[in-house]
């Protein structure tokens, strides 16, 4: 009975995740719709790459919520056969109907071996797995808030109900929500280990140690549902500064890139040499101390003499932004069509 019940409890919160998830997606493709166009820097190793949408850095997050969702119900699914009847570990001798009891409690049948019906706690596990990789993601959304809110970043700002000020600094809006997002998935990825302590070293069936299968999960659903709950606020309230990120956007040589790809398709040189040629326009421009785009043409055909003028509409980051017009690219027309997509789907 203890079995079935936890079971019980275990799928519910598997739903309440799916359900939590959904609507901590819709607020992100809310937020993609609203800056399908919006220009900012995409990182790589935290160094400017190239320049990226704002919707479609929101709609990364969505496929990621996507993709745990998906982890909960198959875990669901898995678990959804009913360990009544099972009895101490060998079945019963008496007439019973585990059939009938199974469908009354919403399984799909019943356990096919009482030994395993009354031992196995993979139900649990699963979810807690499937737990901890979705505070994995949430975790890295609420740092990139973190970083965003920072007034060397800039790129984002949370209302006062979700932030806190300082004790003693009052000039300070500190993003107190996210960093206890951030914090949960330490707790929720630790009783993903402690049930598996638990669990690792015990001979069928039942030991007492199985009494300790509870907390780690009550604390795990209870810290993700929070998380979700907390997450779900600040991305409907999250306001992007766009002209802080558009200025981000076009630093560090992010079109660089742009100005390779430029050369191959107009001038059809090599990748590799279109590489070097780009690589040397950085160092020319960096020793002027102007951008790429800023980058005097007679400089650049010192370098490759084919370079035209033509090669300046490609150097700014709404450009680059509007080329990447292949699937799942970053492009608004493309960010458009994916958040039209997960519309329909949510």
């Amino acid at each position: 009975q203890v079995a079935t019940d936890f079971r019980l409890w275990v799928r519910s919160q598997c739903d309440a995740a799916i359900e939590g998830l959904g609507e901590l997606m819709r607020a992100l493709v809310a937020q993609a719709e609203a800056g399908a166009g919006m220009v900012m820097p995409g990182f790589t190793h935290l160094q400017v790459a190239q320049p990226v949408t704002w919707g479609h850095h929101m709609l990364a997050y969505v496929e990621m919520l996507d993709r745990d969702r998906g982890r909960f119900r198959d875990a669901r699914a898995r678990m959804n056969e009913s360990p009544l009847g099972a009895a101490a570990l060998a079945g019963t001798s008496f007439p019973i109907d585990r059939e009938t009891t199974a469908r009354a409690l919403g399984f799909d049948r019943p356990m096919a071996n009482s030994l395993d019906a009354v031992s196995d706690r993979d139900f649990a596990l699963e979810s807690l797995a499937a737990a901890s990789i979705t505070a994995g993601h949430l975790s890295r959304l609420a740092e990139e808030i973190v970083v965003w809110m920072t007034p060397m970043f800039g790129f984002a700002s949370l209302p006062d109900d979700l932030t806190t000020g300082s004790s003693i600094m009052p000039q300070k809006r500190n993003p107190d929500a996210a960093e206890l997002v951030r914090a949960k998935t330490g707790r929720i990825m630790g009783s993903l280990v402690a049930l598996s302590t638990v669990m690792k070293g015990l001979p069928l069936a039942y030991s007492k140690d199985m009494q300790e299968d509870k907390p780690p999960v009550f604390e795990a659903f209870d810290a993700l549902d929070l998380a979700l709950v907390a997450m779900t606020a600040m991305v409907a309230a999250l306001q992007p500064n766009t002209e802080r990120m558009a200025q981000a956007a076009g630093a560090g040589f992010s079109t660089a890139t742009d100005l390779a790809d430029w050369l191959v398709r107009e001038l059809n040189l090599p990748f590799r040499k279109a590489h070097h040629v780009t690589g040397a326009a950085v160092k020319r421009a960096e020793a002027l101390g102007v951008d790429l785009a800023q980058l005097p043409l007679d400089e650049m055909q010192k370098l490759e003499p084919g370079v035209t003028e033509a090669v300046y509409k490609v150097l700014t980051a709404e450009a680059s932004c509007q080329s990447r017009q292949s699937y799942g690219g970053t492009a608004p027309e493309q960010v458009r069509a994916r958040v039209a997509d997960w519309r329909k789907r949510l």
